[in-house]
């Protein structure tokens, strides 16, 4: 059998399973329950944060019934549910084909539902060709369009649809997912690489996931900050921490010696900027907030490390830290010397 995709393989299958739309989720499943079903609806968010798994999940409410037709909807293969890619499809005679198809009546179920993926790609001749059909559809016919650039549907396309904002999916929700995916793997992984694996997500449950796909694929049984640090080349995280206790004693030979540590690892500036922005960036709120703040994603462990560490800093002082990273890593873009500035940061620091 060939191998499925964890983001694939654990897509939510109904309403009750969909992390972080609770509120998307919650209003179709009322609309429906109330029949009050609109003829056209427009998704828009980021990649991965669930547009096209809620279209499905929406599709299948309205028109499937039996096992075999709601596995179909939700592999995007059903015969009254048309999946279209805009992406692929752009052009103003790929519309008029769905739009002459669209006359017909569904051929099991009561409604024929076009779900449109990426439909920002469509050429405006295609816009204005979908744009009778999208004002007074047949009755049996519901349109699901998904955009990641809803700012390109045009006016006169959106302002047909009920619209739906799809949110960026909380750290903490896509760590709660991450656990339960590696736990139905039976695999083991330590705390803080459940935690970084969502922060690398940004947001995105396909990109958290498809970043855990890529530590499984290592074979090893218990997946570690260590083997992601190696899959990503990112910096070691107690390199990292090791030098910023360094700049909170004041011992610069210490900090230079610990970044050309970090560097002798094959990370860019740019990766270690990166880095010490984001531990900064901790530190900064748990000085603001204290340690039981839930505006910082950290394990157990590693929030005891982190306010520890924040006792030797106050926030205006992490500010000035933050924004002397940020200049210099704008500045190391266009130097001829970025290594000098970086030492120059780290004695600065």
């Amino acid at each position: 059998m060939a191998y499925t995709v964890l983001a694939r393989r654990y897509r939510s299958q109904d309403f009750d399973a969909v992390v972080g739309q609770e509120a998307v989720a919650r209003t179709l499943r009322n609309a429906i329950d109330t029949d009050r079903v609109a003829h056209a609806y427009l998704f828009c968010g980021t990649r991965g944060v669930g547009k096209t798994s809620m279209a499905r999940i929406f599709a299948k409410a309205l028109n499937g019934g039996s096992p075999q037709v709601d596995e179909m909807i939700m592999q995007g293969k059903d015969t009254d549910t048309i999946e279209i890619d805009a992406a692929s499809n752009t052009g103003v005679d790929d519309v008029r084909e769905l739009i002459a198809n669209s006359a017909y009546r569904p051929l099991r179920g009561k409604l024929k539902i076009y779900i449109i993926d990426e439909v920002h790609m469509l050429s405006n001749s295609a816009f204005n060709a979908l744009l009778k059909t999208m004002e007074e559809p047949p009755a049996h016919v519901k349109f699901i369009l998904c955009t990641t650039d809803a700012h390109k549907v045009p006016a006169t396309i959106s302002s047909r649809c009920q619209r739906f904002d799809f949110r960026a999916i909380p750290s903490n929700l896509i760590a709660d997912h991450l656990r339960e995916v590696v736990k139905k793997e039976g695999l083991t992984a330590e705390p803080e690489l459940i935690h970084a694996v969502a922060r690398a997500g940004n947001g995105s449950m396909r990109d958290a996931l498809s970043l855990m796909d890529r530590l499984m694929a290592s074979d090893s049984k218990k997946l570690t900050v260590k083997l992601l640090e190696e899959l990503l080349g990112l910096p070691d995280r107690v390199l990292v921490g090791n030098l910023i206790d360094a700049c909170a004693d004041g011992d610069v030979a210490t900090a230079l010696t610990t970044a050309d540590a970090v560097l002798g690892r094959g990370v860019s500036i740019d990766q270690f900027i990166d880095a010490l922005l984001e531990r900064l960036r901790d530190l900064m709120i748990l000085c603001a907030c204290g340690s039981a703040t839930t505006l910082v994603d950290l394990s157990e462990e590693s929030r005891a490390e982190e306010a520890a560490r924040a006792t030797r800093f106050d926030a205006a002082g992490v500010v000035h830290m933050i924004a002397l990273c940020e200049s210099v890593q704008q500045a190391a873009k266009r130097s001829s010397s970025p290594r000098a500035l970086l030492d120059a940061l780290v004695v600065r620091l």
